[in-house]
Parts: C-alpha cells; structure tokens; sequence
C-alpha cells in the first residue's frame, strides 16, 4: 500500500461540529512537527506528579523523525486536532493508520483473520497508540476545562468519521487510562481489558523492606536469585541523564537487536531513535547494565516517569542464570525504592514476574466497527474475555508471594 493509498484525508479537510461555544473542526496532520509542542504537552500531561514520558511530544515526535514510524513501516502519523472557531486547540488524538496488527500489544490478529476470511478487508485500520509501547496512559489529550469530556467524545465521533468517510474497517484506543475507558465505552465503543504485572511501592526504605513482605520461601528465592545473576564477577552499572553518552547507546543498542531479531524478527526501533530520545529526553532515560571484565554483557532501558519506572527493553550478548530478573526486574525496584516512585511497569504479559513481586493490573482498550458483523462477533467475544481476565486475575492475586493476611496460613 502507497502512502498515498494510505494517506486518510488532506491536511486541510475538516469535518465540522456544532458546539455551544461555536463551530469546532477536526483536522488531521500527518506529522507532530504541525501541532504546537507546548499545547500538545499541557494537555498530555497536566499533572507533573503524573508525567507519562511515552505520552509526550518529544517522544512520539521522535519515532518520527528517526523513521520508525512512517508509511513504509505500517504506521502512517494521522494524528486528529480539535479546533475552536478561533483557531485554538481544544484536543489531540495522536492516531496512526495501520496496515498490519504488529507492535501495539492488544492482539487483533483473530478478528483481522476472521474478517479477511469472510472477504473483508481489515486493514487499513486507524490506531491510537503509543507505537512499540504497551504502557498505560493517556490517549484522548484535551483541554482541561468545563467542555474537557464533551470534547473527548467529539475527538471519538471525529475518529469514527473519518474512519467511515475513508472505508476504514476499524478504529481502536489501546492503554488508556480506565476512567475515560469507562467514559468512551458509554459513548458506544467497545471495551477490552487485559493484564500487565506491575510492582507496587507502599513506601518501603530498602528493598529489605520490600522481601520482609514476602513469604520465607519466596524471600530465600529472591536473595538466591540476586547472588547467582552475579556469581560471574558481574557488576551493576547505572547510567541516566547528561552521563548517558552515543557508547552506551552503541552497547544498548546491541543488546536491543539480539532480543528484538529473535522476538519479532526485525526490532521496531532503529539506532537513530536512541540518540534522539538521549538528546531529548535524557534527563527520564535510566539505562542498567551488567558488566564483566571491564565489558557491558547486557542492560535495559527505563524511562522515568512522575509516579512510575517504566521497564522497556532489554538484551544480553552472554548469558547468565537470572541476570534477566536481576536487570529488568530488581533493578527496577530497587531505583524505586530509592527514589520514592510508587509503581514500576515491566513491560506486557509474563506470568513469571508473580513470583518476584509484580501483581496482575487491568488494561483497557475501546475498539469501533465498521461492519455490523464483526461488531457483534467481537462484542459477544469481549463480554466473556472480559470475565476471564477478571477471574484470572483474582487467580493470579491468591498466588502471589506475599505473607498472607493474619489468619491466614503463609504457604511456606
């Protein structure tokens, strides 16, 4: 498909909506150089103490100027502006149109299938997301004002248009936060959860604080676990801010590509794109290595967040009983710990992080139709997902390593 083909509605094209506060427009852009940075920002963000770096000009700006995002990589920008009368912002939906399913973590290959075997055709489809990146956030970015929820739903009925206009088969809103899930899925949309596991920081002073919430058993695994990831003379390195130099990146870099080749064939993120976010955003990058004789063997990359640590990548070039966990995951509460952030996220499914103290969270996302059809099919499909993702998470918190309440037997 040519990025012509793709291409959604010319830049000047609006849709028009009558408000009480005069006409607004929807008008779609295929690039965040053509919104304000500092409007897309306060709207994105409004609260520091809540500051999502994922969901940030700066970022999404980057995968576009680095290429990660374009036509020729299935994700053409097409993000949606909500304009007053006067010309001023009133909401932003960054929006992609896609002409394939991968790098968005809410899996929709089933219905793509279904759909294309009953001879339609599912792609292009219009996709709000933070491209490569299953972190919850905001998606829905308006001005916080008396109208801020009826312009929610106004940059929903824009997307839903402009969905019908072009014969896209389908829109989607994937991580967003669950009060405006709850919101849009009112307005008519359709919800979807599933689970990530994320660590929660009540306040602990030391990561002892953290193990002497375990069970003994779990406790004993925990220390077993650190001491054999550096059994081999590794030691852990912490790089973040202005330190952060274009060696580190090369070495992270490296690792990145070797997980990403055998995870999804060819990594979503190029080497540019590490530089650029280093040059942007250096100040929320938290680079961990593992180093041995004087050489970095593997590390990941967290973005630092208002209230959360945000695990993202991770590689190794040799391999070492539980430097995977040591890394990406006790690492990660320990810098939280230390710097009083309440929550890490560790990145998308993975049972196995129960077991050093990550629990099942819900994530939501809200999907839109065009053919009736597929609308009813998935609807009857979300209603009883929706119901295992709850169990299985009530599941999931009865197996989780932490003393029982008293009363309660600890499961040594």
């Amino acid at each position: 498909m040519t990025e012509q083909d793709q291409d959604i509605t010319p830049e000047d094209e609006t849709a028009g909506t009558r408000g009480k506060d005069g006409t607004l427009t929807v008008r779609v852009v295929d690039s965040l150089k053509k919104i304000d940075a500092a409007t897309f920002d306060a709207y994105a963000n409004p609260d520091s103490k809540r500051f999502n770096p994922f969901v940030t000009h700066d970022f999404l700006e980057a995968l576009e100027t680095t290429g990660c995002v374009n036509a020729d990589a299935g994700w053409l920008p097409q993000h949606l502006i909500l304009e007053d009368s006067d010309g001023g912002i009133a909401g932003i939906m960054p929006a992609y149109l896609k002409s394939h399913s991968q790098g968005e973590f809410v899996f929709d290959y089933g219905w793509a299938d279904a759909y294309e075997r009953a001879g339609g055709n599912y792609y292009p489809k219009l996709q709000v997301s933070v491209p490569f990146t299953p972190v919850p956030g905001p998606r829905v970015l308006v001005r916080q004002d008396r109208d801020a929820e009826k312009h929610e739903r106004l940059l929903a009925a824009a997307a839903v248009e402009v969905s019908k206009r072009h014969g896209i088969s389908s829109f989607h809103i994937t991580f967003l936060e669950v009060a405006p899930w709850r919101r849009l899925g009112e307005f008519g949309l359709l919800k979807r959860t599933d689970q990530q596991f994320h660590f929660t920081n009540p306040g602990y002073g030391s990561f002892q604080d953290f193990l002497d919430t375990l069970t003994s058993r779990k406790r004993k695994a925990l220390r077993k676990e650190r001491a054999q990831a550096l059994e081999a003379g590794i030691v852990i390195e912490h790089v973040t801010g202005s330190d952060i130099t274009d060696e580190h990146w090369d070495a992270f870099y490296r690792f990145y590509v070797d997980t990403g080749s055998r995870k999804w064939g060819d990594p979503y993120l190029n080497r540019e794109f590490f530089s650029e976010l280093g040059q942007r955003m250096a100040d929320c990058c938290l680079l961990v290595f593992a180093k041995r004789d004087g050489y970095y063997i593997a590390g990941a990359l967290n973005l630092i967040g208002g209230d959360c640590l945000y695990g993202r990548y991770w590689g190794a070039i040799e391999h070492h009983p539980f430097l995977h966990f040591e890394i990406c995951y006790y690492q990660a509460i320990d810098y939280a710990i230390a710097h009083g952030l309440p929550r890490v996220e560790a990145g998308a499914q993975g049972q196995h992080k129960l077991a050093r103290g990550y629990v099942p969270q819900t994530t939501y996302s809200l999907h839109w139709f065009a053919d009736r059809g597929l609308w009813d099919a998935v609807e009857r499909f979300l209603k009883v997902e929706r119901h295992h993702v709850e169990r299985t998470k009530h599941a999931l918190l009865d197996l989780a390593p932490f003393k029982k309440e008293k009363g309660q037997q600890e499961g040594d």
